[in-house]
């Protein structure tokens, strides 16, 4: 009966048969058959219903296969993969969730190849239409619905009224703070140089009388209309969106606020609300995280914005191309550095009050801020995870292999990860954190000669390395960047260097926490506050005097193991804590 409803089937089945009586080989049953091209280029745009064009049908190999389509998105175009696949097994990096339905309805994935659509089903050759579009079944024509419709009608009558006197109210009071703004300008004389940030102005200054940011953190734009907004210059340009630096105009004056506008094309929606979502969060407000100012969808021009506060001094990976820094800098921007993801990975806020942990799981030296007081402050949660104790281990399993493969811990590299244990994804952090602290020390003029900047690994990979070249440096080899002893000549630099080497060890396990670091660059500043004068008095001797010679270095001055082992200790308490 099965065979009389699909004449394709029966076709191939009277083939086989035929094929079997002739040749003597035993009989297979037949299993499901589907579109089986592999990876083909494709003029489908990813929107309605598109058909894969693949002209060959397949038997599945196993009974329980099922027919798969994959649409991808890369700069050159557009790419359809059919197959058969066993459905209790990943495919790449995820698991088909949709394997029972009769048509193959497309759904966005975040795969171990990056964004893409995939579809499952289990009907004949049900992989050669891909539906794009939601489907929206038809509710069942009950009588008791249109029933419970129509005595609902006066709630939702009720309800309408209601919104609406809010928003009138809301509009009218809005009007008349504006009327009493105005009134109370015209009798401020301005200040010269810079603008007046009364308690009515939705932005004001940071500390460092530098950085846009809101006195109302992510309730600045709570009306429909987006927000008057002048983009000036693109400052960044990253794999999911542009960076650009903006105006943000006051609505009652020409005044402005220099700001950060993220803006992400349609197409990376998930990347947008992951990062909104991310930031929505009140308790991730800390003074080494980004600081956020609100969300805007611009459907007009189809895009997607974040709006931040603005750092003129740019990421840090620009910032160490540009400037040698010194020991003092290089211990504030690695301290602000470890207080940012302590944060981030933190269970609980200064105050006590539980926070849910939050992974970056794309930390590089491009994706860290320097601010005007040369702190860094952590941007771009793209790929940042909240490790909210609901999310089950196939909910971690599917979230993929992300990141950028010069930073990706040995773990994610070799795709190991304990999903059991959700501080396996804070050590991949630290590990990423090691990679900048050192790029960060490569640059410090105490480690001596200081060469031309160079990300980890520098010239061991290409400018951007694929994951399985990172394997053989990093897995393979055990490589790590170099240190040279010349390095281990400065105190402070010493404990940074111990550090970084116990942050990148190969075992998740071994590595330092985040707060752990954060604790033990504080404490080496008093261990280490006579180092800064006899430093600086050094810095001060003539070039012609430095001559290479043999000195004996008295005792107090090369116990760097001592310090080590004090902070080691500190360490250890506090993170039992």
């Amino acid at each position: 009966y099965d065979l009389l409803l699909k004449p394709k089937k029966l076709a191939l089945y009277i083939a086989i048969l035929f094929c079997v009586c002739s040749t003597g080989i035993p009989f297979l049953p037949l299993h499901q058959l589907c579109r089986f091209c592999d990876l083909r280029l494709s003029s489908c745009s990813g929107a309605g219903t598109c058909m894969s064009n693949c002209n060959i049908t397949s038997i599945c190999l196993q009974a329980f296969e099922v027919c798969v389509a994959i649409w991808r998105k890369n700069e050159t175009g557009f790419s359809i993969e059919t197959l058969c696949h066993d459905p209790s097994k990943p495919l790449y990096g995820i698991m088909l969730d949709d394997s029972r339905n009769a048509t193959c309805e497309m759904k966005e994935k975040n795969t171990t190849s990056g964004m893409a659509h995939v579809c499952s089903c289990n009907e004949e050759e049900c992989n050669d239409k891909l539906l794009f579009s939601p489907i929206i079944n038809k509710p069942p024509d009950d009588p008791l619905v249109y029933v419970i419709l129509v005595s609902l009608l006066p709630l939702l009558v009720m309800g309408i009224v209601v919104v609406g006197m809010l928003y009138w109210y809301r509009s009218y009071r809005q009007r008349m703070l504006n009327q009493e703004w105005e009134s109370s300008m015209k009798k401020r004389k301005p200040k010269a140089g810079g603008l007046d940030c009364s308690d009515a102005c939705a932005i004001m200054m940071d500390d460092d009388r530098s950085d846009s940011s809101s006195t109302h953190a992510n309730n600045l734009n709570h009306n429909t209309e987006p927000l008057p907004i002048d983009l000036d210059l693109l400052v960044g340009k990253g794999r999911f969106a542009q960076v650009y630096k903006a105006k943000l105009k006051q609505t009652t004056s020409e005044q402005f606020e220099t700001v950060a506008v993220k803006i992400f094309p349609d197409e990376e929606y998930a990347s947008w609300k992951n990062e909104k979502d991310i930031f929505s969060n009140t308790d991730l407000r800390h003074e080494n995280i980004l600081h956020f100012l609100t969300a805007e969808e611009r459907k007009l021009e189809k895009q997607y914005w974040l709006i931040t506060a603005f750092h003129p001094r740019g990421n840090l990976q620009e910032y160490l191309t540009r400037h040698v820094i010194s020991w003092e800098e290089l211990h504030v921007l690695g301290s602000s550095l470890a207080r940012g993801v302590a944060h981030l990975h933190s269970d609980r806020l200064a105050c006590g009050r539980p926070k849910v942990p939050i992974v970056h799981r794309d930390l590089k030296s491009s994706n860290i801020l320097v601010k005007n007081d040369l702190t860094c402050c952590l941007c771009d949660f793209g790929l940042a995870l909240c490790l909210d104790s609901s999310l089950s281990v196939d909910d971690l399993a599917n979230s993929g292999q992300v990141g950028t493969a010069r930073y990706m811990a040995p773990e994610v590299l070799e795709a190991r990860l304990n999903l059991e244990n959700i501080e396996s994804f804070k050590q991949t952090d630290i590990y990423s954190m090691a990679l900048v602290l050192w790029e960060m020390t490569s640059r410090c003029e105490a480690i001596g000669e200081v060469k031309e900047y160079e990300p980890a690994y520098g010239s061991k990979v290409r400018e951007h390395p694929c994951v399985e070249s990172m394997k053989d440096n990093v897995l393979r080899d055990r490589g790590r960047p170099e240190i040279p002893d010349t390095w281990l000549r400065h105190q402070g630099v010493a404990v940074i260097c111990a550090t970084i080497k116990e942050c990148w060890d190969h075992d998740p396990e071994a590595r330092l926490t985040a707060h752990c670091v954060a604790e033990r660059i504080s404490e080496m500043e008093d261990e280490l506050d006579k180092l800064s004068s006899r430093s600086s008095s050094a810095e001060k001797i003539p070039e012609e005097l430095k001559i290479p010679m043999e000195v004996e270095i008295p005792e107090k001055e090369v116990k760097i193991t001592e310090i080590q082992d004090i902070i080691a200790v500190d360490c250890s308490v506090s993170d039992k804590k």
